[in-house]
Parts: structure tokens; C-alpha cells; sequence
């Protein structure tokens, strides 16, 4: 009887470490008014990029009209987008950020 309760917790257990929740993409748009150095600043700020590469994804949103900054959970997503809108909206720049399901 004890055999059949190991292999059930383990059949549990191992189930349960394969769902994850979905992910989301976080993405900012080019505009032809927020400036280049804030949009490094958000994405050193609200994404955690070093300058490096937040120049780098800056020349990509610029050059390619949008780009990837991150992949959240949905929730973080939210807020991360939320919370660019709103330095935006406070610096009076129409910066644009988009979530989508991976």
C-alpha cells in the first residue's frame, strides 16, 4: 500500500511542476515625439536593463518601430505596461507599451 502512495504523490508532484502559467511579451512602440533618452531611462528603470542594453533596444524600437522589452507573467506585464504609461503620460510623452501572450 505504501508503494501505490509514493507512486501517486510522485505522479502529483511531477504533473505539477510542468503547468506555468502563461507568459507575456512587453512591448514599446516608436512615436515621433518621446525622446530617445527617455525611453533608456524606462528601460533601465521599469525593465531592468543595463545602459548597454537599453540603448540597444532603443535603436531597435526606433529603427524597427517597436520592440520586445521583456516576458512576464501576466500580472507583471500589466503592471510594467501600466507603469510606463503613467512616467509617460507625467514627462508628457505619448510613449506606447503592449502586452501579448507568448
Amino acid at each position: 500500500m505504501a508503494s501505490t502512495d509514493s507512486k501517486t504523490t510522485e505522479d502529483v508532484s511531477s504533473r505539477a511542476k510542468t503547468v506555468h502559467p502563461p507568459m507575456y511579451k512587453v512591448i514599446l512602440h516608436n512615436d515621433d515625439y518621446t525622446t530617445m533618452e527617455f525611453v533608456v531611462e524606462i528601460l533601465t528603470t521599469v525593465f531592468g536593463k543595463s545602459l548597454e542594453k537599453a540603448t540597444q533596444i532603443m535603436l531597435n524600437i526606433h529603427n524597427k518601430g517597436k520592440e520586445m522589452c521583456g516576458i512576464y507573467p501576466r500580472q507583471i506585464a500589466e503592471t510594467k505596461v501600466e507603469t510606463v504609461h503613467n512616467l509617460a503620460t507625467n514627462k508628457g510623452f505619448p510613449l506606447k507599451s503592449t502586452m501579448e501572450k507568448e
